[in-house]
């Protein structure tokens, strides 16, 4: 069978590899559709600061096998899969940090989500890393869950009340998932930031207050004239750029918050006025990944609020995976990128 892998600096190559054995607690899942994602790209295109190198962690699809002492799942059954999956008893656990926990970074799908069928083992089968999805959900819709489901452990982070101002910083899928969570939340002013027009100008069929080149020298001004002259009271740093980072500080308000979102590169680090953040009282609020909570919250307000669909452009099939990847790290003409196991899904 076809699978992903990185094969050196810019480099993917499509493998032909055993199909997975399922063991008598594991299930085998036949990939429907798995979204393309920023850590994705910075695997190939960058250095990744976590120690997973497998490609792919927003797949859905179906059942293909099931082990024998695996009771509530079948055949057939439609299903989302979370790569990575906490024992939500530990220390990290316990305290709402389950992203941090040990089991969380051990745990993965074989060989990866990007593949024509994956082994979901033991533990995630058993810890909640397997969900059903309602038949009107598509597989598409649903590799949109993880994504998002990241997004939501973000803003949970975050104390905003209705009415709020948002500054976006990163105009990509993730970006936009967070102007879909901003509106939902009752965020009154929200403002996208980023280099590339084409997602400044699909973030404003969004219905934003306003979309700002990153290297406009009025961007500050603009802030200030749009926030009363106070400053955004949310900054999201929907980017792995360090110069967004430090465009975030300046723009948030005094006593608001800055959310550290996006993948930075491995050993990143840069100069902080750290006066600034002191005399400003500002929160610097990092946020990675997600779980089984945000997860299920995701797929509740992919049912019932959001409407994923919007942010998909560009879908490839598996077999065309390493352009897919190098498609969404160009990013000239594109929003969120969905690889596919068959032409059209429902």
């Amino acid at each position: 069978m076809k699978a992903a892998y990185v094969k050196g600096p810019s480099n993917v190559e499509i493998k032909n590899v055993e199909r997975p054995q399922v063991g008598s607690s594991d299930v085998i899942v036949t990939m429907k559709a798995c979204g393309v994602c920023g850590s994705d790209l910075e695997k190939i295109y960058g250095q990744y600061s976590q120690p997973s190198m497998r490609l792919g962690h927003e797949p859905s699809g179906t059942i293909s096998q099931v082990g024998t002492n695996v009771k509530e799942f079948k055949k057939g059954d439609r299903v989302f899969v979370h790569h990575h999956v906490p024992c939500y008893s530990c220390h990290f656990c316990t305290h709402g940090n389950e992203t941090m926990c040990q089991k969380y970074s051990e745990t993965n799908l074989s060989p990866c989500g990007l593949a024509e069928e994956f082994l979901v083992p033991d533990w995630n089968v058993s810890h909640g890393g397997v969900i059903k999805l309602p038949d009107h959900i598509s597989f598409e819709e649903a590799s949109m869950i993880e994504p998002l489901a990241c997004c939501i452990r973000a803003w949970n982070k975050v104390k905003f009340k209705h009415g709020d101002s948002v500054a976006i910083l990163g105009a990509g899928p993730t970006g936009m998932m967070h102007v879909m969570l901003s509106k939902t939340f009752g965020i009154k002013d929200i403002f996208c930031f980023d280099i590339n027009n084409f997602r400044l100008d699909f973030a404003k069929k969004l219905g934003i207050t306003d979309a700002i080149h990153s290297t406009d020298p009025e961007a500050h001004q603009k802030i200030l004239a749009g926030t009363e002259n106070r400053g955004v009271d949310i900054a999201i740093v929907a980017t792995g750029s360090l110069g967004a980072i430090s465009q975030s500080i300046d723009i948030v308000r005094k006593g608001g918050t800055v959310v550290l979102f996006g993948v930075p590169s491995k050993d990143a680090k840069m100069p902080i006025d750290v006066s600034k953040v002191y005399s400003k009282e500002i929160t610097i609020t990092p946020s990675y990944a997600a779980s089984e909570i945000d997860t299920n919250s995701a797929l509740k307000l992919i049912e019932e609020k959001i409407d994923v669909n919007r942010l998909i452009t560009h879908r490839f099939d598996l077999s065309e995976s390493a352009k897919a990847l190098e498609y969404a790290h160009q990013g000239n003409d594109s929003m969120k990128i969905v690889v596919t196991n068959s032409e059209r899904l429902n």
